[in-house]
């Protein structure tokens, strides 16, 4: 029991002691003797040291090496730490035995005060055998909080009397950091009067007096801005800023002073009283009550003076008081002082001379005799609209009377006789630009000062139609979607009349023109009122893509005017065609029955899948795939000519009947598809060997009633012509033959892929002779014919009746084309379209 209590800070006489307090288990006194060894042990503390704010589920050591304790046992020993104020940030992973951290630590936050260290003190606790063990992490501090002032912003009122060198003290900064990361300095902002000082408080706090270095003088700068700055010593530092708003406070230092040391003013006799003679302007650069002005007559200034002018003792202002009589006085001196209201008060003087002068005391007057209002805007030039009359009352110059109207007026003045005036009109008149006119008549006489009257009238401008209904645009676009709702609004075409009244009710309607026996007034219509454009049809952008036609607006005026504008409307495609499958050619159904050689090579011709698109070229762009094949390693599909070939050669596992169902999906949003489904049968072909080459016939069947006709329909120009060039080929390709034998011809068409162009079915020459080499590969006879209207072609076969044949010459209406060159196959389609290919071949030949 006594080796139990002495196990402490050792752990491999710790683990001994263990081993040896569970051999003693013959008495009830082991599990005292355990406990109180644990107990013991719990006196050595374990010490970490970490920084503060580290990331959450970093490792602070290894917990379980520490103490000694084994990793696998932790779990069993259910080894946890205690929670320290209800806050949980390390734990210990039981995998591992790291001591990692769950949650922040922020020193500030853990230790208030502070002080040099801060101490996280938990306890480790494990079972079986039960043991404590006391853990101290030190948290240290990290310079993670910048340096603050209690208060942003401090404000000192300073008298401008105070002298240099004087304190003032302002708020510190704090900072929660500790040691060298707290506050270190100060730094003002520049000044050329103030500058600081910083002290260190018993607490090692820092703080900072400032200090005025040069007299202040509140008239040259009444505030100063500083920005007082904290610095504290981390690395890199951290700084915080607090203003100071210093005041200056005004002593009466500063006398008042007038703009002027003499004035001299004029003045009109028989002036009324109160009028303003004069109003001095003193100031004072102090503040205040020192810089409050009082106004008064100076000792010097005659009593006669000061009972005919007034000083207003607040403002200065000098008034009329008595009586002007220019006979009686002309000339008036006067001095005004100006005193603050400061301690002691200080003043300033000017003087004042006015002179009283004659005036002009009679008016001019103004008479309206005749006034011709409203006319009409078109009235001609020097047309008179109105007569007036000038007189004044007084004599000499001060009697010449002078009379205008404004300048940048249509409107002239013309002296009639005497003192009459005629007001004519200069320019043409324009309603719309401007609608009436404020004519003002100024009399002035020729009087020093001269004096004035004015009068104004009215002159109103009536309309007239004279101008033409304006649409904002000369030529309109607007897209329609196609398949719109019959009765759709289209655009709105508003013009604009600048005149009033009936002159300026438009009425709109369409200029008619007719389109292939169709007016447009059946296929739009607009309202007269308000110009607004309806669709009145359904379009479709495959018959029609466009139409150009002429609105008209005018107006209810006498004559009326009008004016017209170009309408574009553009029928927009929408994706509302389904795409149509072509080829292979579908008699019945949508089952396409085909036959096909089992000894077919790899990369041979099997079909070709065409289909077509009513719709735009965006939209009608065909994309080919296979929606279901029997054996995918077997063919291929070209996604964009619809070509099969086959991947591989048949073998003996492949089943005789392949079934494939091709999808053709066009580019539109939502896209469309057709679908055709093709039954190939492979078939064991004979062939008779020759030694150049083998000849594969083509069986034709007798024309259908629809080729029939078709065929009627060509030209007997180009039909002779065509069998004229059949005959020629049909001679060359009957020549005597070796009976060597040679490898069979396996596919009815050998051409080279590249030779024509992307099979996306459209009018042209690549589409046919592709769509030729699908056709014949299958023994049809492929014609094309002209479509109705709003098609582009219609392409029929003419499917043979017994599939393929041996190469034994009974088919007579087999043709076939030998080259000499490469001894290969090239059945030639029966089509007009294709006289002047045909010819480059013979020639070629």
């Amino acid at each position: 029991m006594g080796q139990c209590a002495r196990v402490t800070g050792d752990k491999q006489i710790a683990k001994t002691m263990e081993a040896k307090c569970y051999i003693q288990s013959w008495t009830r006194y082991v599990l005292i003797c355990i406990l109180f060894a644990s107990w013991k042990s719990a006196d050595a503390v374990t010490h970490y040291s970490i920084d503060e704010e580290m990331e959450e589920g970093s490792v602070v050591a290894n917990l379980a090496s520490d103490l000694g304790l084994d990793v696998k046992m932790l779990s069993e020993r259910m080894i946890r730490l205690e929670i320290v104020a209800n806050r949980k940030y390390l734990d210990v992973n039981k995998e591992t035995g790291d001591l990692y951290i769950v949650e922040r630590i922020d020193r500030e936050y853990l230790c208030t005060s502070k002080t040099s260290t801060c101490f996280l003190r938990l306890e480790a606790i494990v079972e079986n055998p039960k043991r404590i063990f006391f853990i101290e992490v030190e948290i240290i501090d990290i310079n993670d909080n910048t340096p603050h002032f209690r208060r942003d912003a401090n404000e000192l009122d300073i008298s401008e009397a105070t002298q240099a060198g004087e304190r003032f003290s302002v708020n510190n900064a704090v900072d929660p950091d500790v040691g060298s990361n707290s506050v270190k300095t100060y730094h003002l902002s520049t000044s050329d009067h103030f500058d600081i000082e910083i002290q260190t408080g018993r607490d090692g706090a820092k703080f900072a007096d400032l200090i005025l270095q040069k007299a202040l003088d509140r008239e040259q700068q009444a505030v100063h801005n500083l920005i007082l700055t904290a610095v504290d010593g981390g690395t890199p530092s951290r700084t915080g800023t607090a203003s100071i708003t210093v005041r200056v406070l005004d002593t009466n230092d500063n006398a008042p002073q007038f703009d002027k040391e003499h004035y001299t003013i004029k003045i009109m006799e028989n002036s009324p009283i109160g009028s303003l003679v004069l109003k001095p302007n003193a100031t004072d650069l102090d503040d205040g009550s020192n810089a409050e002005i009082e106004y008064m007559y100076s000792l010097y200034t005659s009593e006669m003076t000061q009972n005919t002018f007034n000083v207003n003792p607040r403002t200065g202002e000098i008034t009329v008081k008595g009586v002007l009589n220019y006979e009686d006085f002309k000339l008036y001196d006067m001095e005004v002082i100006a005193t603050d209201k400061g301690v002691p008060a200080l003043s300033g003087q000017c003087k004042v001379t006015v002179v009283v002068e004659d005036m002009n005391d009679n008016h001019p007057g103004i008479s309206i005799k005749s006034f011709q209002s409203p006319v009409k805007e078109n009235i001609e030039v020097d047309t008179v609209i109105a007569v007036v009359s000038v007189s004044d009352k007084d004599s000499g110059d001060n009697g010449v009377v002078d009379i205008r109207i404004p300048e940048n007026m249509p409107f002239k003045l013309r002296e009639s006789s005497g003192n009459y005036f005629e007001l004519v009109v200069s320019e043409p008149l324009d309603r719309e630009k401007v609608p009436e006119y404020d004519i003002t008549f100024t009399v002035t006489d020729r009087g020093s000062p001269p004096l004035s009257d004015n009068e104004t009238m009215t002159l109103e401008l009536l309309d007239v139609n004279d101008n033409v209904p304006q649409f904002p645009q000369s030529f309109y676009t607007i897209r329609v979607m196609e398949n719109n709702a019959p009765g759709a609004l289209l655009d709105s075409l508003t013009a604009y009349d600048p005149d009033l009244h009936e002159n300026q009710y438009l009425v709109y309607f369409i200029i008619e023109r007719e389109i292939a026996n169709t007016s447009m007034s059946m296929l739009f219509s607009i309202s007269p009122e308000n110009g607004k454009l309806y669709a009145l049809k359904t379009f479709d952008h495959e018959i029609e893509k466009e139409f150009i036609f002429h609105i008209e607006a005018r107006d209810s005026g006498v004559p009326p005017l009008s004016s017209n504008v170009t309408v574009h409307i553009i029928i927009v495609d929408q994706n509302d065609n389904t795409p149509v499958i072509v080829s292979p050619w579908r008699a019945h159904g949508s089952v396409v029955e085909e036959k096909i050689p089992r000894s077919t090579d790899k990369g041979s011709l099997v079909s070709k899948v065409i289909a077509i698109d009513g719709d735009s070229v965006l939209n009608s762009r065909i994309t080919y795939q296979f929606l279901q094949v029997t054996d995918a390693t077997l063919f291929s599909l070209d996604q964009y000519n619809g070509e099969i070939r086959t991947m591989r050669m048949f073998s003996y596992r492949d089943p005789r009947l392949q079934r494939l169902v091709v999808v053709a999906k066009d580019n539109g949003e939502p896209a469309l598809s057709a679908t055709v489904t093709i039954k190939l049968s492979t078939v064991e072909t004979a062939v008779k060997a020759y030694s150049d080459m083998t000849e594969v016939p083509l069986e034709y069947d007798i024309f259908s009633d629809l080729n029939l006709y078709l065929v009627i329909g060509l030209g007997s120009v180009s039909f002779l012509l065509l069998i004229t060039i059949l005959v020629t080929i049909v001679l060359k390709c009957q020549k005597p033959k070796s009976s060597k034998a040679a490898p069979p011809c396996r596919n009815s068409v050998v051409s080279e892929r590249n030779s024509f162009a992307d099979s996306t079915l459209v009018s042209n020459d690549a589409y046919w002779y592709s769509m030729f080499l699908a056709e014949t590969r299958k023994g049809k006879l492929v014609v094309r014919q002209p479509a109705p209207k709003g098609s582009r072609y219609i392409v029929s076969s003419l499917p043979r009746s017994t599939g393929l044949t041996e190469t034994s010459g009974s088919a007579p209406s087999t043709l076939q084309v030998r080259t000499a060159a490469n001894d290969s196959c090239v059945h030639l389609v029966n089509s007009n379209a294709y006289v002047g290919s045909l010819y480059n071949l013979m020639l070629s030949i």
